[in-house]
């Protein structure tokens, strides 16, 4: 590492340094602790051996920065006391874990401490003494990069955040030892256990997965993300990944430039860092989608060491915007250049566009498609998933979608049900309700036949299929569109969904219309489910409420109590609802039999460990094919100070359709003016080139391309 001195030109970076010392102050006074592992994730020694590897991380830096050699004795202590007691330490005590720890419950913890404390031991190398070197790599670094390779190959050798992790911190300290061996086994991996192909881990996820025949951190960057930066665990994870990426690739560009880690893959490191923030609401907050905690966002210490360590590689001035925002800067180089230039006044906003990111390594296993349009503002954005499984952490929910309004859920992603670190919880891991409700189908906005997940809630079944996009047209930002197909998920029905996102002059707020469309041989029972949560208003149909039955057994349907459910006789459902001071409203085309159905999440959920929000479902019974024609709007606003609402109703009248089958759907959105907007869309062809003639009760539609309206 290369010694900072700061002149005072970088107040944010001067805070940082601040605050880092009376950190180091605090665990000083209070005593350094290195105890026994006993606890798993949220319990005191988890917790303390966490701190233990942010203090000497920390005191690093602050020895770079200041030259005291303060710093450089704490770090010095600290390693003192894990060198006497790692080698004689047995397995973590906590037997939750396919790859158990020693300091921490799993290794995924102990490669973090390794990630860290290499980082540490590289700042204060040259104070050390060679016996000290020899004994703390003899003693502890060897032993935990050997440990977490070639004893536990499980955890090293995958493609999975996991094995990001464990890949960085066997090569930092190969670098910070100048280990050739370990840095070798960091790039390239272990060779591949034969014939464990079908071998899981805690979440569901192959250890291996078919087909997979490297490992190591190339292995990692290769076929973790797509040509776009797409990481497709998603970007709760991609966020969580990044540091490993990020700080190992920095070490390789600093200690091996010949391997030109930052342009490997086109430069795929850092286009990773620009699709991450892309995947962020209004505020910064992550979409939620697979196994993601909500509230993640770039407040994050991954993303701040991820846009710093881009900036100084880029100098891109956007990014400065997002590291305002972020308020915080590494204790390093990039953190310094990024205070001295936000200092210096040369940050540009930060502009996230609409933009599909492909998914696979290739980039041809589906996408995520992300349209956003303003209202005011406050932004409108509108997630898409259409994509692989995403390993382990993925949900069965193809072609499912969710909606905000600035930094509102109008139609919610569940998440994952966990609550990290929080030791009442499970320790913090993963609970039994996060693959009993949120991972299957009907936690999300997604369609589900006969009241099963798809590919029947199996992974082994989806990790080998994805959907395929079909257009995904931007030109016209008061007009965009994203389609996309999905014929795997369901032995006998083909799904298409397309979202169109409206923001001109036809409307007084952008609406988004939603068409699903299923086509089968046999007839199924098709249940549309919209995740409001919040607080219904209104519903067009009469909807006859019952004291609260669990709405089914399996498939997430045993987590739902039904609390009403009505017939939808008049071919039109209009349901508006209340969240955050603001009002929403969806309007369905419904036909003869279709009902609607008000549930709420909380059945069989003994411990509460499930959020009691609410969801609409359309359903469609005894029915070959399906089509839902939705609008939902964002259109009202209720001030409890003034105690005024603003448009409470809204300014859609009905969706009706005029034509539909495989080849064309045509529909017109009718206002409350009874103004007609006539929609026309091509479902099988979308070469933007072709032309379309559709004669439909005497009436011709014609259109160039995969869309038109009027």
């Amino acid at each position: 590492m290369k010694a900072i001195k700061s002149g005072g030109d970088a107040p944010l970076f001067e805070q940082a340094v601040a605050n880092a010392k009376s950190e180091i102050a605090f665990s000083l006074a209070e005593g350094m602790k290195v105890p026994v592992p006993k606890d798993a994730g949220g319990g005191y020694t988890h917790e303390q051996h966490k701190r233990n590897y942010k203090y000497m991380n920390l005191a690093g830096n602050l020895y770079q920065i200041t030259g005291e050699k303060m710093y450089a004795n704490y770090v010095e202590d600290m390693l003192t006391e894990y060198a006497a007691i790692y080698k004689s330490l047995p397995l973590h005590p906590v037997d939750k874990s396919y790859s158990r720890g020693k300091l921490f419950w799993q290794c995924l913890n102990e490669a973090n401490w390794l990630v860290y404390t290499s980082q540490a031991y590289d700042a204060v190398y040259d104070c050390l003494s060679k016996k000290e070197r020899k004994n703390f790599e003899e003693n502890l670094f060897r032993p935990v990069a050997d440990f977490l390779s070639i004893e536990n190959p499980k955890f090293f050798n995958r493609v999975h955040n996991h094995s990001t992790w464990g890949n960085a911190a066997v090569g930092m300290m190969g670098l910070a030892m100048n280990d050739k061996e370990l840095i070798d086994r960091a790039l390239y991996g272990l060779p591949i256990k034969e014939g464990a192909d079908l071998e899981k881990d805690n979440d569901g996820g192959f250890i291996y997965e078919k087909g997979m025949a490297k490992a190591g951190f190339f292995a990692q960057i290769d076929n973790a993300f797509s040509p776009d930066g797409y990481y497709t665990e998603g970007p709760y994870y991609q966020r969580y990944a990044m540091t490993p990426f990020m700080l190992f690739a920095l070490s390789l560009h600093h200690n091996k430039p010949d391997l030109e880690i930052f342009e490997y893959r086109d430069g795929i490191l850092l286009k990773a860092v620009y699709a991450l923030l892309y995947q962020t609401n209004q505020s910064g907050e992550f979409f939620p989608i697979n196994d993601a905690m909500k509230g993640m966002s770039i407040g994050s210490g991954s993303v701040i060491s991820a846009v710093n360590i881009a900036y100084g590689l880029n100098k891109d001035p956007e990014l400065l915007s997002v590291a305002k925002l972020q308020n915080k800067v590494l204790l390093d180089q990039n953190g310094y250049a990024v205070a001295r230039a936000l200092h210096e006044d040369k940050a540009q906003p930060f502009f996230k566009k609409s933009v599909e990111l492909r998914d696979g390594a290739k980039g041809d296993e589906g996408a995520l498609g992300i349209l956003r349009t303003l209202k005011g503002k406050e932004e409108i954005a509108i997630l898409f998933k259409y994509a692989a499984q995403g390993l382990g952490h993925g949900h069965f929910d193809k072609l499912s979608y969710s909606m905000y309004d600035g930094n509102t859920e109008v139609l919610q992603d569940y998440g994952s049900a966990r609550w990290v670190n929080i030791d009442h919880k499970a320790g913090g891991r993963y609970l039994k309700e996060n693959k009993t409700w949120a991972k299957q189908t009907i936690a999300h906005n997604a369609l589900v036949v006969d009241g099963k997940s798809h590919f029947d809630g199996k992974y082994d079944n989806a990790t080998t299929n994805h959907s395929d996009p079909y257009v995904f047209d931007i030109s016209n930002p008061n007009i965009q569109i994203v389609s996309a197909k999905e014929t795997n998920a369901y032995e006998d029905v083909e799904m298409q969904r397309t979202l169109i996102l409206c923001n001109g002059d036809d409307f007084t707020s952008p609406i988004l219309i939603d068409i699903m469309a299923a086509f089968s041989e046999n007839e199924h029972q098709y249940d549309l489910p919209f995740h409001y949560a919040e607080h219904l208003m209104r519903s067009s149909t009469k909807l006859e409420t019952n004291l609260p039955q669990i709405m089914d057994e399996k498939h997430g349907y045993q987590h739902l109590y039904e609390e009403a459910r009505g017939d939808i006789d008049n071919g039109n459902l209009q349901f508006t609802w209340f969240n955050e001071n603001k009002l929403y409203s969806i309007t369905a085309n419904a036909d003869a039999g279709d009902e609607a159905i008000v549930a709420r999440i909380g059945a069989n959920d003994p411990n509460f460990n499930l959020r009691r929000d609410a969801l609409l479902i359309h359903r469609k019974n005894n029915a070959k094919n399906a089509l839902f024609l939705s609008v939902i709007e964002p259109h009202g606003r209720y001030s409890p100070v003034t105690e005024s609402p603003e448009k409470p109703y809204s300014q859609i009248k009905s969706i009706q359709p005029i034509l539909h089958n495989k080849k064309y759907t045509i529909f017109t959105v009718i206002d409350i003016h009874n103004t007609q907007h006539t929609f026309m869309f091509s479902n099988q062809d979308n070469d933007p080139e072709s032309t379309h003639k559709v004669e439909h009760e005497g009436v011709v539609y014609e259109w160039k391309g995969v869309f038109n309206n009027t």
